[in-house]
């Protein structure tokens, strides 16, 4: 069988994305500068370009193959998911079949806005499995609005948590304020992960702190008063039990915030 051919567990979910629109509301492509800023590592990471039409992967990052310890770059996504921890797949086919129904939800029309990331554990050059955080950036659409393109970074967080919250979040790049983190399966998540306290908001702004935006920033993008951010900063780590923004980040993923 022809790399182009090999078939991985994904390519049923991507088939019953269907290629209409339901408005005739259409963004611009957003431009590199916004693609660029939604790359969030925090850790060693990689990324890689997805033909999304046949499932090649192409323009890798040299630290895939230092972190999984590979001597070849893949050429096919089946081989990435081969390095997934066996029992996380069935997440991982939950996950993209969430970010699918999500997207038709808010309306296909924006999917080039749109950023779904999760976590699963793979295989490193330890020989060990790994947490991993993932991120697919939409960046191609054909004339039909179907995504043929996406820019993927996986980054290793183990060193921040090995706890999977079993979440799906969904994001919007500028101008789009999307914020939907989606659990999975209640019954697969810890005690830590279960029902936070933190309001709606204090969320949002939990998941800006820790991707390390300044309180100006935040402030800009939910148009709120730099004062109001504080106060919620100060909500948040009482509520946390946090002491700084460090925590504040392990915080964000075991909540799956980012």
């Amino acid at each position: 069988m022809k790399k182009s051919e090999e078939k991985h567990p994904l390519v049923d979910v991507w088939n019953i994305y269907p290629g209409t629109r339901r408005s005739d509301q259409i963004l611009e492509k957003p431009s590199i500068e916004l693609i660029i800023g939604e790359m969030f590592a925090i850790g060693e990471y990689y990324y890689y370009v997805l033909n999304l039409n046949n499932s090649t992967i192409t323009n890798h990052h040299e630290s895939i193959l230092k972190i999984h310890g590979l001597k070849n770059y893949p050429l096919h996504l089946k081989e990435l998911i081969d390095l997934i921890h066996p029992d996380d797949i069935p997440f991982v086919i939950k996950a993209e079949q969430t970010v699918v129904n999500k997207i038709l939800e808010i309306g296909k029309e924006f999917q080039l806005y749109l950023k779904p990331s999760y976590c699963f554990r793979m295989k490193t050059a330890k020989g060990n499995y790994e947490l991993f955080h993932h991120q697919a950036i939409h960046t191609f659409e054909d004339e039909n609005h179907q995504l043929v393109q996406s820019i993927n970074i996986h980054t290793n967080i183990h060193h921040i948590t090995s706890e999977n919250s079993n979440t799906v979040l969904i994001t919007g790049i500028e101008p789009r304020k999307d914020f939907y983190p989606i659990k999975i399966n209640q019954n697969l998540l810890s005690a830590s992960t279960q029902e936070n306290n933190l309001t709606k908001r204090e969320t949002e702004v939990l998941s800006f702190i820790a991707k390390g935006y300044s309180g100006k920033e935040i402030s800009s993008i939910l148009i709120l008063s730099e004062h109001t951010i504080r106060t919620h900063r100060r909500n948040i780590l009482s509520k946390t039990n946090c002491r700084n923004s460090k925590e504040l980040v392990k915080k964000a993923f075991d909540f799956g915030l980012i």
